[in-house]
């Protein structure tokens, strides 16, 4: 039976996007301020678990709620003993400052849909779900079972997905819809490294407070400090050049009797992808690290204004690595607080690959600054480097799949990213972000394209076909 499957999509796509502007109001940001025990990552994801479930539930499917922290939806035959997994998540990043329109308020506009969400991840894993539903309507034999798992914290340490392994048994093999076409076979290694001392001054300049960054796998948009003891006057000049001499990043500085507070405005992008944004923390530490500043303020601002700034390879830090298939390591300063009550706080996020191991780089970020007595530990969601064979007949029929539906170049290709694929040893991430389009996930003004959503709802139809059909 040949099935025109992006004919298919097409008719599908009204109802689509009516489905997907509803899904794509929930606020599904993780909250643990808000966590009860029916909700136990805040009533966000909670939330848009239920949502999606329900929907399928309206559609007539299988599904299934694991404790409000993952869920799926089962298509196939009942009795078959393996099956293929499509891992996606509900939960998004905060929605950060800066949006032209509310982030949990769609709009549909020049081809775009404008939403937190609409590319990361809800956007590409209702699509796949609308490939769930137009296999049911062509009514197209399957010899495997499928599901399509919902986790509920994939942008935090992967707490529902986590709890879905433990009482399910694993998936045979499979993908998530949620990185880049043709298809991502490589996901490098994910650390957190978390930088800790009190914070103190000297007798001069004094730094009150510094914070920049809300999530360790995004780069700072927004950078805020507060000091005292500075000539307002020299540093409100010394401010407007630093920012000529900086284009990159925009900024004010605003004085209240001898207090100087700062804002400083970079560009908030994925954190895998350093080197695409512009650093707002480690810009203003750069900016203030001039003055006469004692205690560990002056390590806080040296550290991160020089040694951590403008690097996303962390060849100043000495943690720089290239490996000849998953290419090169990155870093990212996600966090950066200087509390006089809580104390110092800087979280580096490292997309590292083969051939490096995270106490390498746990030493080198210790002996960095052998004046300062800090700590330098791990922490957070580690993962190891994940790497499927392009010789994989799940590689290979996604590729074909990709490229006769598209007419595409298809190849293999490596990522800082991590997804859910690398929970399945056979698993990969595929979409739906096509190469020609801009990738906005983690960024303010966040968008998909109507067109690419609905091109890859026929391709997830097909995909979902020929791998639960695919030969033992």
């Amino acid at each position: 039976m040949m099935i025109d499957w992006q004919e298919k999509a097409k008719e599908e796509e009204q109802a689509y996007l009516a489905d997907l502007k509803e899904f794509l109001k929930i606020p599904s940001v993780r909250d643990d301020s808000k966590k009860t025990a029916d909700a136990p990552l805040g009533p966000g994801p909670k939330d848009a678990l239920v949502h999606i479930l329900a929907l399928a539930d309206r559609d007539g499917f299988t599904t299934k709620n694991i404790d409000n922290l993952v869920g799926y939806i089962e298509i196939g035959p009942k009795d078959a003993d393996e099956y293929v997994a499509l891992l996606s998540h509900v939960d998004v990043m905060p929605a950060g400052e800066g949006w032209e329109t509310d982030p949990f308020d769609p709009v549909i506009e020049d081809g775009k849909v404008i939403a937190r969400g609409a590319s990361d991840d809800k956007g590409p894993g209702l699509a796949a779900y609308y490939g769930f539903k137009m296999i049911r309507d062509l009514d197209l034999p399957l010899k495997r079972r499928v599901r399509l798992i919902f986790g509920t914290d994939e942008e935090n340490d992967w707490t529902g997905m986590t709890r879905y392994f433990e009482v399910e048994p694993a998936p045979a093999f499979g993908f998530s819809p949620d990185a880049e076409y043709p298809i991502i076979n490589g996901e490098k290694g994910n650390l957190q490294v978390n930088i800790t001392s009190p914070a103190t001054n000297g007798d001069d300049a004094q730094l009150l407070s510094f914070e920049s960054g809300i999530r360790t796998n995004m780069v700072p948009g927004v950078a805020r400090a507060a000091v005292s003891g500075l000539a307002a006057d020299q540093v409100e000049t010394d401010f407007a050049s630093f920012l000529t001499d900086n284009p990159q990043v925009s900024g004010t500085v605003t004085t209240d009797g001898d207090q100087l507070s700062f804002e400083v405005f970079g560009k908030q992008v994925h954190g895998s992808l350093p080197e695409t944004g512009e650093n707002a923390g480690t810009y203003l530490a750069k900016f203030l690290k001039q003055y006469d500043f004692g205690g560990t303020a002056a390590h806080f601002l040296a550290y991160l204004g020089d040694l951590s700034h403008d690097d996303p390879t962390g060849r100043k830090l000495g943690v720089n690595h290239v490996d000849d298939v998953m290419g090169a390591l990155s870093m990212n300063v996600g966090i950066q607080k200087f509390d006089l009550e809580k104390g110092v706080y800087i979280n580096f996020n490292f997309r590292y690959p083969k051939g490096i191991e995270p106490a390498f780089i746990e030493e080198k970020l210790a002996k960095a600054m052998p004046v300062w007595d800090y700590s330098a530990k791990i922490g957070g969601h580690a993962q190891v480097p994940h790497y499927v064979s392009p010789e994989d007949p799940v590689v290979k029929t996604l590729l074909n799949i990709y490229h006769n539906q598209t007419g595409l170049e298809a190849h293999d290709q490596v990522i800082g990213g991590g997804t859910y694929g690398r929970l399945m040893d056979r698993g990969v991430a595929f979409g739906a972000l096509f190469p020609d389009s801009s990738d906005t996930m983690h960024q303010v003004g966040e968008f998909a394209l109507v067109d690419d959503l609905v091109r890859s709802m026929g391709i997830y139809g097909q995909a979902i076909v020929d791998l639960a059909n695919l030969p033992e």
